[in-house]
């Protein structure tokens, strides 16, 4: 296991790392941030947005919780959004779920988890939805498909936010995307073509 100083050293090597590939870098990135991306993802350590995507610090705006969630009552997530369009302006929102993910399988148990539940209950709710299709799946297969799923739910949620609906209005362009991420190789896959209108504007 890694002490805090292990860390500290290590965060001392890369910065010195850095500095020697780019003298610029650090100042540079003092100075501004323009990323072109917001990446909404899982809290799961296993998937760290810059490095799943190869993207250096300052490239990508990050908001990551339990089972990638967009709730239109969390303002942290909408807090993230606000700044990330009508101020960075970004141009791409990537919802990014992964297979495997805890989250979305504790939304499929039949038991209590605790406050994470009252977290989960939008996925619970697509669950019932989709229960039929869940329900002829094996244990694993409907895991990975509630994870697809979910993706796409929190994808439409994003584009039906008055924040991404007003920079829409106002022609700002924006895409949301729906992207899943597979741990057992490293690749992500896009679920669907990326939201680029409001939806209720799509056929």
């Amino acid at each position: 296991m890694k002490t805090l100083e292990n860390l500290l050293q290590r965060n001392r090597n890369w910065a010195a790392s850095v500095h020697a590939d780019d003298p610029d870098f650090f100042a540079k990135l003092e100075n501004q941030q323009m990323p072109q991306y917001l990446w909404i993802g899982c809290s799961d350590s296993r998937v760290p947005a810059n490095q799943i995507t190869g993207l250096a610090p300052g490239e990508v705006f990050v908001h990551r919780n339990v089972a990638n969630v967009v709730a239109e009552t969390d303002f942290n997530l909408l807090a993230v959004l606000q700044y990330a369009v009508d101020v960075l302006k970004v141009r791409h929102i990537i919802v990014c779920g992964h297979y495997g993910c805890g989250g979305v399988r504790a939304a499929l148990e039949n038991f209590r988890h605790g406050m994470i539940d009252n977290w989960l209950s939008g996925i619970r709710a697509l669950r019932r939805v989709h229960r039929e299709e869940l329900d002829a799946l094996p244990p694993e297969a409907a895991s990975d498909r509630l994870c697809e799923l979910n993706v796409l739910a929190q994808a439409s949620h994003v584009a039906r936010t008055t924040i991404v609906e007003d920079a829409w209005e106002r022609g700002q362009e924006i895409f949301v995307h729906s992207w899943i991420y597979r741990l057992d190789n490293g690749i992500i896959l896009p679920l669907r073509p990326a939201i680029k209108a409001p939806l209720n504007n799509l056929d």
